[in-house]
C-alpha cells in the first residue's frame, strides 16, 4: 500500500472528491482526518474509511476558522504523531456573471477557497518543518488554469491556489516537503446534477475520453501525489480532464 502509515488531512471530506480521496487514502494505508462541516457527512466518510480497514477519525472545522484549524492539527498529532500530507480540498461555488457578481459572492469564494487553502495550510507547516518532510496538495481546477464564464470569483480562487503551490514549492522544497496541484475537469459529483441534460451532454462531447471523471479518478492523482513514488515531483500542476483542454 503506497501511502502506508502516512497521516493525512483532507479538508472537505465529507463528499465528491474529498470523501473519495479520504477513502482512497485509506486503503492505501493512510491515517485520515476526516475534515468539513456537516458532521453526518464526516460520520459517513469516516465509516467508509473504517470498511476498508484503514484508521479515521473526524473533525469538524471551518477553513476561515484559524483556531479550530490549529486544535485540529493538535489533536492528529497528539493522537499520531506526525502530519505527512495535507490536502486542502475544502471548496464553495457561487457563480455569477461580473455585472451581476456581489461583495458577499466574491469574498465568500475568496475566503473559503483561497484565502481557506493558506489558513490550513499554515496550520500544518509548523509540524512538516519540524519533520522536515511533508507534503501539501491543492485542489484547483481547470477554470483555475484557463478561466471559465460567470466564475470570476471561482477562478481567482483557483489560480491563486496554484500561485502558493509554485511559491511553496520553493520555499519548503529543501525542507523536505513538496507542494503540488490537481486541477479536475467535470467530475460527476452532486453539483452536477442540476445541470440541464442538454447540457451535461455537450459538455462530455467537449472531452475526449467522452464522458466526466468520477471522484475515484481525482482521488487516486491525488494518492500518487501523496506517495513516495512521487518524491520528485514539486510544484507541479496536474490536469485531471480527460483532455478536455486539448
Amino acid at each position: 500500500m503506497k501511502l502506508q502509515d502516512k497521516v493525512a488531512i483532507i479538508t472537505g471530506a465529507g463528499r465528491g472528491i474529498g470523501q473519495a480521496t479520504a477513502v482512497k487514502f485509506a486503503r492505501e494505508g493512510a491515517k485520515v482526518v476526516v475534515c468539513d462541516l456537516t458532521p453526518e457527512w464526516i460520520e459517513e466518510t469516516v465509516q467508509l474509511c473504517k470498511e476498508t480497514r484503514g484508521d479515521a477519525f473526524g473533525f469538524v472545522a471551518d477553513v476561515r476558522d484559524l483556531g479550530t484549524l490549529a486544535q485540529m492539527v493538535e489533536v492528529t498529532v497528539a493522537k499520531w504523531g506526525r502530519v505527512d500530507c495535507l490536502v486542502n480540498n475544502a471548496g464553495i461555488v457561487m457563480d455569477a456573471q461580473l455585472k451581476n457578481m456581489t461583495d458577499e459572492q466574491f469574498n465568500n469564494v475568496i475566503d473559503i477557497n483561497l484565502k481557506g487553502v493558506y489558513n490550513c495550510t499554515r496550520a500544518v507547516v509548523d509540524t512538516m518543518l519540524r519533520q522536515q518532510s511533508g507534503v501539501i496538495l491543492n485542489a484547483s481546477s481547470i477554470v483555475g488554469l484557463y478561466g471559465n464564464f460567470g466564475q470570476t470569483n471561482y477562478a481567482a480562487a483557483k489560480f491563486g491556489v496554484i500561485g502558493m503551490v509554485k511559491t511553496w514549492a520553493r520555499e519548503l522544497g529543501r525542507k523536505g516537503i513538496r507542494a503540488n496541484a490537481v486541477c479536475p475537469g467535470f467530475v460527476e459529483t452532486t453539483i452536477i446534477n442540476s445541470i440541464p441534460d442538454r447540457v451535461l451532454a455537450a459538455l462530455k462531447d467537449k472531452v475526449p475520453l467522452g464522458r466526466l471523471a468520477r471522484p475515484e479518478e481525482v482521488a487516486n492523482a491525488f494518492a500518487f501525489l501523496a506517495s513516495d513514488e512521487a518524491s520528485y515531483i514539486n510544484g507541479a500542476v496536474i490536469e485531471v480532464s480527460g483532455g478536455l483542454t486539448l
